[in-house]
């Protein structure tokens, strides 16, 4: 007999486990209102606003002698009860939902989320709007509303209206209204919430160079959803939501491999930049973009190499490519460029050293070591660098 007491216990614990998992009982955000109705009038009472993420909530209707009192709270009530399955269930704790006690009185009662269908109610006396009605009279009453009623389609708000059935006396009733918040729900995210999010991401600049979109999306609105509570991310200043927009594109983009989609954007407006003759614009973008939030690699350390060249900041020009050719030896695009750096630093010695051994090699981008010289020097006699050692180095490797 121990043994199966035990088992029951362990399994009535597990349960109330895995639903509080699941949500909780909103005590903090319950109804309790006790009003006086006269015979043959109506009143209405609205409840504490229904929290972002209500799925369920119960209700309980008790109406009163003068003298009597509820002997506990639907909250105390509910403590035994782990999640509203075991009420929707026909569940043993069920039962104590109703109140022990309860008068001789009886009322009618509709629930209203609109508060235009509740005014006509109280006026004229219409449910025809009702998203329930209890038509039978009753002394005592209680339920659970589930996620499938109309009443939980226009959160937070919930009216019920009342009609006394007495002939004569007044009558005392108490409305007690409990929500059940569900974790996942509270946080927000609903379809519409969703869709937001994804017509934002489709407005991504990125978005036009990626193969994946979907997949895209889909992570979009999953990092979104997991970072930010709906009401988090819609009260964020524009500042604080363009920088939670970058980053939740980066991680997104990381997850489905076109994390370099992204940052090729960044370095064609750079490019952009330089290319207009704004070296310092240039330099800007690709150092707070690329270097600060470290997402660079060596392609960035050759370009912001060549931005610090043509601007003839030699020494940052040579510290880029060397660092550039630690990251990755064998593009001896590096060295191409170090041999540049070294021409306009007077070290013709050493540019011609580079130039003899790669004079015969090709580059990555398939143009012969000697015709990318060349056309660098083309380049260079553009945006004004000293030509005059030029002639020393065609003769190296013609």
């Amino acid at each position: 007999m121990n043994k199966l007491l035990y088992f029951i216990s362990a399994v009535l614990f597990s349960s109330s486990i895995l639903a509080q998992k699941e949500g909780f009982w909103d005590k903090e955000r319950a109804t309790t209102k006790e009003i006086t109705l006269s015979a043959g009038k109506r009143a209405l009472i609205k409840t504490e606003d229904l929290p972002v993420g209500t799925t369920e909530f119960v209700y309980r209707i008790t109406i009163l002698d003068e003298s009597q009192k509820l002997t506990s709270s639907l909250v105390s009530v509910l403590k035994a009860i782990p999640d509203p399955t075991g009420i929707s269930q026909g569940a043993a704790g069920a039962i104590h939902l109703t109140s022990a006690i309860s008068g001789d009185d009886k009322c009618t009662f509709a629930l209203f989320q609109e508060p235009n269908a509740a005014n006509l109610f109280l006026k004229e006396g219409k449910t025809d709007r009702a998203c329930w009605e209890q038509k039978e009279k009753v002394s005592k009453d209680a339920k659970l509303i589930s996620s499938s009623s109309l009443c939980l389609t226009n959160l937070p708000n919930l009216w019920f209206g009342f009609e006394s059935q007495n002939w004569v006396m007044n009558q005392k009733i108490v409305l007690e209204v409990v929500p059940w918040v569900d974790y996942k729900a509270s946080r927000g995210w609903d379809k519409t919430t969703k869709n937001e999010i994804l017509n934002l991401a489709k407005k991504l600049p990125v978005v036009s160079k990626l193969t994946k979109k979907e997949a895209f999306y889909a992570a979009f609105i999953e990092n979104s959803s997991k970072k930010y509570t709906y009401r988090e991310f819609s009260q964020l200043l524009a500042i604080e939501k363009n920088n939670a927009i970058e980053k939740l594109t980066e991680e997104s983009l990381k997850e489905t491999g076109e994390v370099k989609a992204y940052y090729d954007i960044i370095r064609e407006k750079s490019n952009v930049a330089f290319q207009k003759g704004n070296y310092e614009e240039a330099i800007s973008i690709l150092s707070t973009e690329m270097f600060a939030k470290n997402r660079a690699t060596y392609i960035d350390y050759r370009l912001l190499g060549d931005y610090y060249l043509y601007s003839r900041q030699f020494t940052k020009a040579e510290e880029m490519y060397t660092k550039g050719i630690k990251l990755n030896p064998s593009e001896i695009h590096f060295q191409l460029n170090l041999a540049h750096v070294y021409l306009f630093t007077d070290r013709i010695s050493e540019a011609k050293a580079i130039h003899k051994k790669y004079a015969h090699e090709s580059l990555s981008n398939s143009k012969t070591w000697i015709a990318q010289t060349k056309s660098d020097f083309t380049t260079f006699e553009k945006h004004g660098l000293p030509t005059d050692d030029f002639k020393k180095i065609l003769r190296v490797i013609e």
